[in-house]
């Protein structure tokens, strides 16, 4: 449970509140509820949820911490996805410090052990990365940015390769930042490493190395977009993957290709509605 350390003031516009005091609780308003303060008038503040509260009923929030986990009442499966959390914190950490990533892996190997990954499995890792952050982000837009409430749109264009984020004000309505990002040529194309890059460029937030720099994909799974060559080498063609059986890779427009004679190039592995 998060423990907050609060101040016993007048709310600004921006900052978030906690309910100590409420005159009267509510299913949407009780004590021990959190809220972002949208306006604050001489007797009260207007809240994101659409309530007003007293200034005697809350506390500003200047600070907050959640307590660690006692591992010993976690089970197998907590244990491995907690593990597999801090790896991930710990990696954007040193970015944020200023550690590249070959000076990150050999102090986690001198401590561990060496492990040598697969680029595919470096690029999941990283993709995966991307996801939480671009819902990390999302949720504190409107706190880095300082607007009251905002929203962030991706148009995302698989054709050109490009994935562009774009930050909307809700009160005064209107777009306050853009960010794009844009695939290099020889490179696979990946919508959520994309937004990921789109949405710090529009939060003035450093891209790490590791998303500019990212491997390429080398194992073929569904719901990826492939290019070929026809017999004769002078022309290509592109296709999503819909199904691996049989030795053979069925396309979603029909056809397929043999495993073993594969000469296959992975142009997108976004894999938009397969789950990711």
């Amino acid at each position: 449970m998060t423990k907050y350390k609060t101040e016993k003031r007048k709310a600004e516009v921006g900052e978030r509140i906690l309910i100590t005091n409420a005159d009267y609780e509510l299913s949407d308003y009780q004590n021990g509820g959190v809220f972002m303060v949208t306006n604050s008038g001489t007797t009260g503040a207007v809240l994101d949820c659409g309530m007003i509260s007293q200034h005697h009923e809350y506390e500003v929030i200047v600070g907050e911490h959640t307590p660690a986990p006692n591992l010993f009442e976690m089970d197998y499966d907590e244990l491995i996805a907690l593990v597999e959390d801090a790896m991930k914190a710990l990696r954007t950490r040193s970015y944020k410090n200023g550690y590249d990533q070959g000076r990150f892996d050999a102090e986690i190997e001198a401590t561990h052990g060496t492990y040598e990954k697969s680029d595919q499995q470096k690029r999941d890792e990283i993709v995966e990365q991307a996801k939480v952050e671009i819902e990390q982000m999302e949720k504190n837009v409107g706190e880095k940015l300082g607007y009251s409430k905002c929203h962030v749109e991706f148009v995302v264009n698989s054709k050109k390769r490009t994935v562009v984020a774009l930050v909307f004000e809700s009160y005064p309505s209107g777009l306050r930042r853009k960010g794009i990002a844009k695939c290099a040529p020889n490179d696979c194309f990946n919508a959520h490493i994309g937004k990921d890059i789109a949405l710090r460029r529009a939060l003035g937030l450093e891209v790490p190395s590791e998303y500019l720099n990212v491997p390429q994909p080398t194992e073929i799974r569904v719901g990826d977009v492939v290019r070929g060559v026809y017999t004769g080498g002078k022309t290509t063609y592109e296709r999503k993957i819909a199904k691996i059986e049989g030795g053979r890779y069925m396309y979603d427009s029909g056809g397929f290709d043999y495993i073993e004679d594969d000469d296959l190039v992975i142009i997108d592995d976004s894999r938009a509605g397969e789950g990711e």
